[in-house]
């Protein structure tokens, strides 16, 4: 009789801890969906909720397990409710989408949107209820109100605004790309046709322009070699912008890439002379970036640079490159992941992108805002000995003041002038092209000089009273305004000494 009831006490003790672990246990994991559904919208959408879903899932199932989460946990699930808020805004242009589907289509659709909103709301409730109790520890008191005002989601005000922008500058503090100050060529494809091959570039292949998020968008194939037209050889030193949009997964290849090649000749012939980079495009493993050059037909540098960009290659990224004689720099967003003082061969003439083993039709490379540029004089120079520096290096969101961040290497230089020189006072004049309203330009003009001026007094400690503004809106053109490339030299940046 004891042993029996030893045994009783025993599943009721082990059936009670069960129930109580019960209580406190997790909900029930959402399952990710296993297929696309072919609507690029619904289906980034419904990859981006879950992804985000996946990780705040982890960091859960670690506080009901008891396991401290550090700092770093706790500042990505700040900015898990940020970006988890963002993908949420997006939710309506993938309803638009929708409704010009078929009704299969529309079916499988609004089931994987229903289940991705409910990731989505999941993510930022358990994001938010893991950081107030981290507050509850720290002795603090914040509601999830807020919480929720440390979201870039919250821009109800001008100041939470210009807060945003100097938070973007604050986290490329560190980015030394300054783009060259004549534009060569640049394109965001706004004269071509969707669905046709563009204008300014040439192929051995195929491509088409494609909108996304209501900018058109260069969907690159995979086999083929793009070459941008260009008025003349590359010079010595060239700057080269990009924005890059890839779309891929867990099973693409380890080999897949986006490869930047430097070439000696302007067509798709092999090359004696040649640089080149490759990008990764995987997600399931670290490759890391691919340096290699050849030198009359030589290969003198193979490498690989260890770089993990894999927590990226799922959203919009600026590639920045930067060719001064021999040595190649490129920047992905605001950090340098390549730097080669020794790559670059003599006698280079072109610049070409070519994705290599990519799946078609389930990879997908996109490019926009295009952008090549010959690189000037140092700008420290040009402002003392010419008393005056123009640059289309710092930019703006499409008409608005709002500096954005990869602007911070030319505001930098600008600045370390500044520090360096005590006597020097500057006029910062804002410059726009001529489309829109005359007076709407001129006012904007104004703003953005404001906003530059803004930004080396909160940034670079400047003092204000060595600066001055004006706009000039569309008065001053130094192009003309009917190209791509002239409408960007048009839109300026002056700094003049007095």
């Amino acid at each position: 009789m004891m042993k029996h009831s030893y045994k009783s006490k025993l599943v009721l003790a082990l059936l009670g801890f069960l129930f109580l672990n019960s209580l406190h246990s997790q909900e029930k994991r959402l399952k990710r969906p296993s297929g696309r559904v072919g609507i690029h919208s619904v289906d980034t959408f419904v990859r981006e909720s879950f992804d985000l879903y996946d990780k705040v899932y982890i960091y859960d199932n670690y506080a009901q397990e008891g396991k401290p989460l550090e700092e770093d946990d706790y500042e990505a699930l700040i900015d898990t409710v940020e970006d988890a808020q963002s993908v949420l805004s997006s939710a309506p242009d993938a309803v638009v989408d929708i409704k010009g589907a078929s009704i299969l289509k529309q079916g499988k659709a609004t089931l994987q949107m229903n289940r991705a909103k409910k990731a989505l709301k999941y993510s930022i409730k358990t994001a938010k209820k893991l950081l107030s109790e981290k507050n509850g520890k720290d002795g603090e008191t914040k509601t999830e109100d807020d919480i929720a005002k440390n979201s870039t989601g919250n821009t109800n005000s001008s100041l939470e605004q210009e807060n945003n922008v100097t938070n973007e500058l604050e986290i490329y503090s560190t980015f030394d790309f300054v783009p060259g100050d004549k534009i060569l060529m640049t394109d965001d494809f706004s004269l071509d046709n969707m669905g046709d091959f563009p204008s300014k570039w040439n192929t051995n292949g195929t491509g088409e322009l494609a909108m996304i998020n209501n900018e058109k968008w260069f969907k690159l194939a995979g086999k083929s070699i793009y070459i941008p037209d260009l008025p003349s050889n590359l010079p010595k030193d060239y700057t080269v912008e990009f924005d890059m949009l890839t779309v891929v997964d867990k099973k693409t290849s380890s080999q897949a890439k986006l490869e930047i090649w430097l070439e000696d000749n302007n067509m798709f012939n092999p090359s004696k002379n040649m640089a080149m980079v490759e990008i990764p495009l995987c997600l399931f493993i670290s490759i890391g970036f691919i340096v290699d050059n050849k030198i009359d037909g030589n290969r003198v540098i193979r490498n690989t640079v260890e770089k993990d960009i894999r927590n990226i290659l799922l959203q919009k990224n600026h590639v920045s490159i930067a060719v001064n004689g021999k040595r190649f720099r490129m920047w992905i967003n605001e950090n340098k992941v390549v730097d080669v003082p020794r790559l670059v061969p003599d006698n280079i003439v072109s610049f070409k992108l070519h994705p290599r083993n990519i799946r078609d039709g389930i990879d997908n490379v996109f490019i926009n805002n295009i952008k090549i540029a010959q690189g000037g004089l140092d700008l420290r120079n040009q402002l003392l000995e010419n008393g005056r520096f123009s640059t289309t290096g710092i930019l703006f969101n499409s008409g608005s003041d709002q500096i954005k961040p990869e602007s911070f290497g030319v505001l930098k230089q600008v600045a370390e002038t500044l520090q360096q020189e005590a006597t020097l006072n500057l006029k910062i004049i804002g410059h726009t092209d001529a489309d829109g309203n005359d007076s709407l330009n001129l006012t904007l003009s104004e703003k953005r000089a404001s906003s530059v001026k803004n930004a080396l007094i909160t940034q670079f400690n400047i003092q204000s009273n060595r600066l001055q503004t004006e706009g000039k809106g569309e008065t001053e053109p130094v192009d003309n305004n009917t190209t791509t490339e002239g409408k960007t030299n048009n839109r300026r940046v002056e700094f003049v000494k007095i």
